[in-house]
């Protein structure tokens, strides 16, 4: 969430973030908090000096009475008595002031970034690179049109997913419902050589591996900011008030919630590869067909925790790493740099990666790269103590897909189909064990 001293220091600076953002009463809410923190810091400037009052006069009553002045010291009794009423109305009031405005601020996304684009949809993101052509400074989804030059009729990976006997989506309707496919084979195969590739490449750059829980607590969902803003895509155990994770970014950052790190361990490298549960809740036609679009899926998640000033380097670097995996692949991509209005909750920037379905005629995301500055710190209390003065500060968090399997399956299958078989990427040739699937 925002921090109280941004919030004063850079009023306006936030209002005009948020109505980039499309943060609707942008202007309203941040008075409203600034409102009940002026309520909450006079409550607590007017209890300091009653206790500060209580504790001189209490200081008297002693010394009165041993000089025989039993009335007097009744009547500083009778003060005393009182300030410590006036005590716990001023604590009373200051409490629920200080719970309003974390209320409020945890209604209140973060504030994006000055080069993020004005923008209020995805039609206004930005191209910002893909290895089809060379973009346009200010290219737009709407307008960026030119695709591979292929001809040939290709067949979409549901259907090639059956031709091969790789994914089974009836069973897996069956046993679970829609949205939870059952890989076969070789389809179970390249799934897994996918996820040991990803994980290996990201070991290579760095990141410690991670295997955490898929199920949190709602301190953890709230710590990532998926509660209370997404709680209705989420899986809810209601007995255990668990959640299944929506990916790997919540149990792996939560792992530094409430700890004061320090400075010489910066910047923290986490990748994880865990199963990825969303309800999808008003999902329907052409965008949940086959794999794209499902309630659960495998991902390999990367996680970093930065200090501020290198935060920005941070990104870069994961930007790098995404595109560095997709072009192993073999695959047609583009990056996008997210508009203000299509931005998550959380982030101050994010670049999305998007790969092409030659089948499908589509363009299919397959990874969201965001920093989200302090924002997730200040929720989770993750801090790091400066080397020289021993200063504690809030970290900055990012993270990225790197990256979601179902739409990079999706675009191998559709991309890679040839008249004898389905080509296997070079890269996952050791992984899977065989060059083509027929």
């Amino acid at each position: 969430m925002l921090t109280l001293k941004l919030i004063h220091e850079e009023t306006d600076r936030v209002i005009k973030g948020l109505e980039k953002k499309h943060f609707k009463g942008a202007k309203e809410a941040i008075d409203n908090v600034l409102a009940i923190d002026k309520k909450r810091r006079e409550a607590q400037q007017e209890l300091d000096r009653c206790l500060q009052e209580q504790k001189q006069l209490s200081g008297q009553i002693g010394k009165m009475m041993k000089e025989g002045k039993k009335a007097e010291a009744e009547n500083v009794k009778a003060n005393v008595a009182k300030l410590k009423e006036d005590s716990k109305r001023l604590e009373q009031e200051m409490n629920e002031a200080q719970q309003e405005v974390q209320t409020l601020l945890c209604q209140i996304p973060n504030i994006p970034y000055d080069e993020v684009p004005e923008g209020s949809a995805a039609e206004d993101n930005h191209v910002v690179k893909s290895n089809l052509r060379e973009c346009k400074e200010g290219d737009t989804v709407g307008n960026w049109t030119t695709v591979p030059d292929n001809n040939e009729a290709k067949l979409p990976h549901w259907e090639l997913a059956k031709k091969y006997n790789l994914i089974d989506f009836d069973l897996g309707v069956k046993i679970t419902g829609a949205g939870f496919p059952v890989y076969i084979g070789k389809g179970a195969r390249l799934q897994r050589a996918l996820i040991n590739f990803f994980l290996d490449e990201a070991r290579k750059s760095g990141y410690i591996e991670i295997m955490p829980p898929t199920v949190v607590n709602a301190d953890s969902g709230y710590g990532t900011g998926q509660l209370p803003d997404k709680e209705g895509q989420m899986y809810h155990c209601e007995v255990d008030d668990f959640y299944l994770i929506p990916t790997a970014e919540v149990p792996v950052t939560n792992i530094y919630r409430d700890v004061i790190l320090d400075e010489k361990d910066l910047p923290i490298k986490n990748c994880a590869y865990t199963e990825c549960f969303r309800r999808e809740a008003g999902s329907y036609g052409k965008d949940v067909r086959g794999l794209n679009r499902l309630h659960e899926f495998s991902k390999v998640e990367i996680v970093r925790i930065d200090k501020p000033e290198h935060s920005k380097e941070s990104h870069k670097e994961m930007l790098e790493h995404v595109e560095g995996l997709l072009k192993k692949l073999e695959l047609p991509y583009r990056i996008l740099l997210l508009c203000g209005g299509d931005q998550s909750f959380t982030s101050s920037i994010c670049y999305d990666f998007e790969v092409y379905s030659e089948a499908q005629s589509r363009w299919l995301e397959v990874s969201s790269v965001s920093n989200f500055d302090n924002y997730q710190a200040n929720r989770l209390k993750c801090r790091y103590r400066h080397a020289d003065d021993k200063k504690i500060e809030l970290c900055h968090t990012l993270n990225g897909s790197a990256l979601a399997l179902p739409r990079i399956v999706a675009a191998i299958l559709e991309n890679n189909q040839t008249p004898e078989g389905i080509r296997v990427p070079k890269a996952l040739v050791p992984y899977c064990g065989f060059e083509i699937i027929d």
